[in-house]
């Protein structure tokens, strides 16, 4: 026991010496603030159709495994070889459907790295600059940027052929259209569209000006477009 003791002392002041407690835990409070903050803007600001909030919720432990591992090879070279040893067994098979997610993993990362290598200060004025940035590209690309619950997932199975036609009916009656997906069927198309409404008002009237194109028509509308794969 005295041994086991001495061992675990030994380690400890090892481990304090190398990384004081006191930077490790503003690292860590530091990194965790700013992938919080990463997480709001993508759900928030992200263009991925996939579900941002679920895929968000990755960031934080990506970004503290970062942090983790950094701080533990940064003061060891036979730790960080063996680290390119064990990784390069490793393959991450995630799948990634846009590559703006791998844009945002690449910034959790970032902050990871940043925290580990002490630097909390770079990592805040770097985070700044980039989300700014990011921001500004948003608003000169004239990007129209909505919140998830004004989203709706419009699906719309038809005899018709016309896609402008039907663009055109929904873009009468419904702010924000943007088409997503077309399937062609033996008879007409199915169509799958993300919009935005501002009332209830405007899915009746669309529902109304689709029957009127075609009897054979049918609208399905979900109000939480980012469920869809």
């Amino acid at each position: 026991m005295d041994l086991i003791q001495k061992l675990q002392e030994q380690y400890i002041q090892e481990f304090s010496n190398n990384v004081p407690l006191d930077e490790f835990l503003l690292n860590v409070i530091v990194t965790a603030i700013l992938v919080a903050l990463l997480r709001l803007f993508y759900i928030h600001f992200g263009n991925a159709i996939s579900n941002r909030r679920r895929f968000g919720n990755n960031f934080l432990p990506l970004a503290l495994g970062t942090l983790l591992i950094i701080m533990i090879v940064k003061s060891s070279i036979a730790l960080s070889l063996g680290l390119v040893g064990a990784l390069s067994i490793v393959r991450f098979r995630a799948a990634i459907k846009d590559p703006e997610e791998l844009t945002y993993l690449f910034i959790a990362i970032g902050l990871g790295l940043a925290g580990g290598a002490n630097q909390p200060i770079l990592a805040i004025v770097a985070f700044a600059v980039i989300l700014g940035i990011l921001y500004l590209s948003k608003l000169l690309g004239r990007q129209q940027v909505f919140r998830q619950e004004n989203r709706l997932f419009v699906n719309i199975q038809t005899d018709q052929e016309d896609v402008e036609a039907i663009a055109g009916i929904l873009a009468q009656h419904l702010p924000y259209v943007e088409l997503k997906r077309m399937d062609t069927l033996e008879q007409g198309m199915d169509l799958s569209f993300v919009c935005r409404a501002k009332e209830l008002g405007d899915i009746a009237r669309l529902k109304t000006a689709m029957q009127e194109l075609s009897p054979a028509t049918r609208l399905s509308v979900i109000d939480q477009p980012d469920l869809i794969v």
